[in-house]
């Protein structure tokens, strides 16, 4: 099983190659606040999606403004980010039953007067 830093990077790029996948002339401030992480990390992030040759930086309109560009995904892009998809996913489904079994094991230590008060519960 990979580690947990691993897959927080993994995690972390899948959401990248989403967001510009959907978006390829969002900006690096935008990305970093969209996702929650500084400006700093987000500028390793993709300059280390580039290196890997998953996203290629594009002047998407002739312009003197550095803004003005697109990251785009490359082929190699595509086809991890349709990979990491199908990981994120196994992982969030054994999360999501890890933690239904977690509760269903939580509403069984309840009393029995309160079970009933949590089954009318939202």
């Amino acid at each position: 099983m990979a580690s947990n830093h691993t897959q927080q990077v993994e995690d972390l790029h899948f959401r990248v190659l989403k967001l510009l996948h959907d978006k390829p002339d969002i900006s690096q401030r935008d990305l970093a606040d969209q996702l929650g992480v500084s400006h700093g990390k987000m500028n390793y992030c993709l300059n280390a999606l580039i290196d890997k040759g998953l996203v290629k930086l594009e002047n998407f309109q002739s312009s003197q403004h550095k803004f003005k560009y697109a990251y785009l995904l490359t082929p190699a892009g595509i086809a991890e980010k349709a990979a990491l998809t199908g990981r994120f996913l196994k992982r969030k489904m054994a999360e999501y039953e890890a933690l239904k079994a977690e509760i269903e094991a939580l509403q069984a230590d309840l009393p029995p007067e309160l079970q009933a008060q949590e089954e009318l519960q939202p």
